[in-house]
């Protein structure tokens, strides 16, 4: 009984850990710095998404994203940051393949895994759910079709 309450306290405070994005600054596609630990202040909804251009579950998770992101938007003024985990000269490719795709997301690069890192992603891809008061309240690994709807629980 006690190894069970241990546990659970533990793993309470794990899930604690996760209140508040860290204090890293990552450049989007367009060279600006982002201070990330600002995107929780701005009273609306955030989603961080963790991605790569090789990665097939994750441009099939922001395909169908994007197609109800308007929707999202006029529902709850949630923003999307995508986070590029694609190296060295994978990460040149980042803007064309967005761009080219039609994506309207804010889109950040990680080529040193600091924000991966920091936020614990181990494999892609990889959301993040950030409340209007700037709580992360959902935090999920991998995709399968349908998952948006999931994220949209949290959004509201």
């Amino acid at each position: 009984m006690r190894k069970s309450i241990t546990l659970f306290v533990f793993s309470l405070l794990c899930s604690l850990s996760w209140a508040t994005l860290p204090a890293i600054s990552l450049k989007d596609i367009n060279g600006k710095t982002i201070q990330i630990a600002d995107l929780s202040k701005t009273g609306k909804p955030v989603i961080i998404s963790f991605f790569a251009t090789w990665c097939k579950p994750c441009v099939r998770e922001l395909k169908a994203i994007h197609d109800v992101y308007a929707d999202w938007q006029d529902e709850t003024d949630v923003e999307v940051y995508i986070v590029s985990t694609d190296q060295g000269q994978d990460s040149k490719k980042v803007k064309p393949f967005v761009e080219g795709l039609g994506w309207e997301y804010h889109v950040l690069l990680d080529p040193n895994w600091a924000l991966k890192r920091a936020m614990n992603v181990q494999n892609i891809p990889h959301i993040f759910v950030i409340d209007s008061k700037g709580n992360i309240v959902y935090n999920h690994m991998g995709y399968t079709d349908g998952s948006e709807q999931e994220i949209r629980k949290y959004l509201k």
